[in-house]
């Protein structure tokens, strides 16, 4: 069977984790390393752009440029680890009135962006210095910013102010509402054998990028096997109280089409110590009601898919398994 074509689409740390599991695999001229090397011939990060906190926040502001902090976490995973390139990458500054709290990499790109005019080739110049084994989209070129109708009706905008909002979202929304994808990624989605969204803040991360124009049709008519990979805790102000299936729910609500296939989903306990931590912030594991996710038309893959350190991450190694054995199926069928 020939390699996989893969799209990976979402935002965060949660995109990051599972590149790095992803970029083990996908084939180069020059690799000689394991026999699963190779099970994947293009791999395509399609990446949320609404970030207007931190280091991506100021430069939006100065710039007027779109935030580069999530593209740049992706092309630092999907480089050599050990390179020293993408540690440079990674290097937030601690001192200096005007540097501290910026990233190197999202300077770069800055600069980048000043010298092509072009965000878009930034960041495909900068991924090409990394050496990144795979091409990194921003879900759009548009400076979209997020809006958020809360549920006692009231509208906040910004992704900074939506996360520190003590209501719930009733709904997520773009400013401009007709924020186009790039063509690139749409022909990605046509031609992939496997597509994930998530894991991820379920309306900052995730729901913000399926709220592109054409994105939502494009996934629900996608011939690719569509994979949700859901979130291991409950998260404040996006996911509080929700249960696997309404994750799925609620992301349904706004792409208004089923677009997933299949569900990864954590059904393995956490320690007292994690758990005791977690509620203290007042989150907790997500419920997998896997009977409930059936009922949507989703088949739920249940196992334990997570890593327990200083906080929980789901293991890049398990999921990245799980998610190759399930892209067989676009071509056999069967698992």
């Amino acid at each position: 069977m020939r390699p996989l074509r893969v799209v990976a689409i979402g935002g965060g740390t949660g995109l990051s984790t599972l590149l790095r599991g992803l970029r083990s695999h996908v084939g180069a001229s020059n690799q000689t390393a394991s026999p699963e090397a190779g099970l994947i011939a293009d791999l395509a990060a399609v990446v949320t752009v609404t970030d207007d906190g931190g280091s991506s926040g100021r430069l939006r502001r100065d710039f007027n440029m779109l935030p580069p902090g999530d593209l740049r976490n992706c092309m630092v995973a999907l480089s050599a680890e050990e390179d020293l390139l993408a540690r440079l990458f990674a290097h937030r500054f601690r001192r200096g009135l005007s540097l501290k709290g910026h990233n190197f990499g999202n300077l770069f790109v800055a600069a980048l962006t000043e010298i092509t005019g072009d965000f878009g080739q930034a960041i495909q110049l900068a991924s090409k210095i990394l050496a990144t084994r795979g091409r990194i989209y921003p879900v759009t070129t548009a400076n979209a910013t997020l809006v958020a109708r809360m549920d006692d009706g009231s509208l906040v905008r910004g992704e900074t102010k939506i996360t520190a909002s003590r209501k719930r979202i009733a709904k997520l929304m773009l400013d401009p509402p007709d924020a186009a994808p790039l063509p690139e990624t749409l022909e990605a989605i046509e031609r992939a054998d496997l597509i994930t969204v998530g894991p991820g803040s379920l309306y900052t991360s995730l729901i913000t990028n399926l709220l592109v124009r054409g994105l939502p049709a494009a996934l629900a008519s996608a011939p690719g096997v569509r994979v949700y990979i859901c979130n291991l805790m409950t998260q404040a102000n996006e996911s509080l109280g929700l249960t696997a299936s309404q994750h799925i729910e609620r992301i349904y609500e706004h792409t208004r089409a089923p677009i997933f296939d299949y569900a990864l989903i954590n059904t393995a306990a956490f320690s007292p110590e994690t758990l005791a931590r977690y509620a203290a912030e007042g989150a907790s594991p997500i419920v997998a009601d896997l009977d409930r996710i059936e009922a949507l038309g989703v088949r739920a893959i249940a196992g334990n898919f997570a890593s327990e350190e200083s906080v929980v991450r789901h293991d890049a190694g398990r999921v990245t398994g799980a998610l190759l054995a399930l892209g067989t199926v676009a071509r056999t069928g069967r698992l």
